[in-house]
């Protein structure tokens, strides 16, 4: 198997099995993000645990990209310092503008590093950011409430 259908399995695998897909609570911080350009909507839940993510949940609609980024996005990121969390957004955000030019490290990436390939299509980063920019921002939300 050549790593582009691999990595078009990971996505199907997560599109299908959403990891913690389904709005729980406790929560501290719920958002609402949508990406105008094709109508996919994601509701996102985050419990910090002080500088720790103890959960990420998330209800979303939409395309099979956005679908598995989340679910990609909040099994990596559940547990994390909130620090490296930010920093890990950001990894994936400098691979989603490559344009598949990026060698992304899969240490850091785990799943993740299968949207490298969605990187070459500027239409779809939108749908595979939106989960990663709701938590970025669910993050940022309840950092400020803690402070």
């Amino acid at each position: 198997m050549n790593p582009e259908q691999m990595y078009q399995e990971i996505i199907l695998e997560h599109y299908r099995e959403k990891l913690n897909s389904g709005l729980r609570e406790p929560y501290q911080v719920e958002v609402h993000h949508v990406n105008p350009s094709c109508g996919d909507e994601l509701t996102l839940r985050a419990q910090l645990d002080g500088n720790t993510i103890a959960d990420i949940s998330y209800h979303g609609e939409g395309c099979s990209i956005s679908q598995a980024s989340t679910s990609v996005m909040s099994d990596l990121l559940i547990g994390r310092d909130v620090t490296d969390s930010l920093a890990l957004h950001d990894e994936f955000l400098e691979m989603m503008q490559s344009r598949g030019k990026a060698e992304p490290d899969e240490d850091r990436l785990g799943d993740g590093i299968a949207f490298v390939g969605v990187s070459q299509f500027p239409a779809r980063v939108k749908c595979a950011m939106l989960g990663w920019s709701a938590a970025r921002d669910a993050i940022l939300r309840a950092q400020a409430e803690n402070a």
